[in-house]
């Protein structure tokens, strides 16, 4: 029972943590008060749990508001806030952040092809800068259940527009999953665990006890 050496990490095709950048775009009051494609407290559960995640395995994480400095749109909700307060945040005025200098600055700073993108409103403030991130020679991967739209049809349209244009669909878990990816990376399991255990409820529990056995 032995795994295979570790593949290079930056040219591996699956997600690592050495060929990836998490990307957060608007967890605000009043666009997560709007959604109605899913139950926005298991939205705020799985983006906070996505949050984590990137911090767990240290991907760089490009983290975008809309209309905070001019005063029309409030700061990201709190429980992101307390997740994230330590990295900075890209303000724009641009429904698609890929269209505002700074934010794009960031994501080719960060100098990973793979872009693991989450957002509100799926139909909007995700759909358009992964189109452009797709266009630009990106791969994109759209964490489904940490994103929302105003409705379910318009979510799951956005979904499959960016899916025709070459996006790629996973889950939190599926993330975490391809990010640990061997237990014998024990550094990142505790991590794995504390988001497993908060995110995905009873499963948590029961990865704890099997891995503590």
């Amino acid at each position: 029972m032995a795994s295979e050496p570790i593949r290079d990490p930056a040219a591996d095709h699956l997600l690592t943590p050495k060929n990836s950048t998490l990307i957060i775009i608007d967890y605000q009051p009043v666009q997560v008060n709007s959604i109605a494609s899913m139950d926005r407290q298991l939205l705020i559960n799985n983006i906070i749990g996505v949050a984590k995640l990137g911090l767990t395995y240290g991907l760089p994480i490009v983290h975008s508001t809309v209309n905070v400095k001019t005063g029309l749109n409030k700061p990201p909700i709190p429980q992101l806030n307390r997740v994230l307060m330590d990295l900075p945040t890209y303000d724009r005025t641009s429904i698609n952040s890929w269209e505002d200098v700074e934010f794009v600055a960031a994501v080719k700073a960060a100098g990973r092809k793979k872009l693991i993108m989450t957002a509100l409103w799926t139909e909007a403030c995700l759909t358009f800068p992964a189109l452009d991130a797709l266009k630009a020679g990106y791969e994109v991967y759209v964490v489904v259940d940490a994103v929302g739209g105003t409705s379910v049809q318009a979510h799951e349209a956005a979904l499959r527009r960016i899916e025709q244009a070459g996006g790629k669909a996973i889950s939190w878990i599926q993330l975490a999953c391809e990010l640990q990816r061997d237990w014998a990376r024990k550094e990142t399991v505790p991590g794995f665990i504390d988001v497993a255990m908060q995110t995905g409820g009873t499963f948590g529990i029961q990865l704890h006890y099997d891995v503590q056995e």
